[in-house]
C-alpha cells in the first residue's frame, strides 16, 4: 500500500506541475505545446526533491537558486531533444541575449528564480495537506 501511495503522490505532483507550467506558457506566450506538460512535471518534481535531498532545511533563497539552475538545465536538455533532435521548434531564444543554442537564456533563469518560490510553497503545501508530510520550517538565510 505504501508504494501505491508513493506512486500516486508523484503522479499528482507531476501533473500539477505539468499543467501549471503549460498554462503559464499560455498566459505568457498565448500558446503552448503538450511536451511542456512533461517538462513542467519534471521541473516540479525536481523542485520538490530539493528539501528531501538536502536534509538540513536549506534556506528558501538557496532552494530558489537551485530550482532556477535545475529548471534551466531541464529546459536545456528538453530543448535539445524537443527542438533540435525532434525538430518540433516549440521555442527559440536565439534572439534573446545570453542564450545557449537558443534553448535557454539568462532572462528566463532569473524569472524561474522568482517563480520557483511559488512552486516550492505549492509543493510543500500539497505534500502536507494531501500526503500528510511535515510542513517545512522555512529559513530565509
Amino acid at each position: 500500500m505504501y508504494y501505491i501511495k508513493s506512486i500516486l503522490k508523484y503522479i499528482v505532483l507531476f501533473l500539477v506541475g505539468g499543467f501549471i507550467y503549460y498554462f503559464l506558457e499560455i498566459v505568457y506566450r498565448g500558446y503552448s505545446h503538450f511536451s511542456m506538460i512533461i517538462v513542467g512535471g519534471i521541473c516540479f518534481l525536481f523542485i520538490g526533491s530539493i528539501n528531501n535531498i538536502l536534509k538540513y532545511n536549506p534556506p528558501l533563497l538557496l532552494q530558489m537558486f537551485i530550482s532556477a539552475i535545475g529548471i534551466t538545465s531541464i529546459e536545456f536538455l528538453s530543448g535539445i531533444i524537443i527542438n533540435l533532435w525532434l525538430s518540433l521548434n516549440v521555442w527559440d531564444y536565439s534572439n534573446i541575449p545570453f542564450n545557449l543554442f537558443g534553448q535557454v537564456c539568462l532572462k528566463y533563469t532569473v524569472i524561474w528564480f522568482f517563480l520557483s518560490l511559488a512552486a516550492i510553497l505549492l509543493d510543500d503545501f500539497i505534500r502536507w495537506k494531501f500526503f500528510r508530510e511535515d510542513m517545512p520550517n522555512y529559513r530565509y538565510a
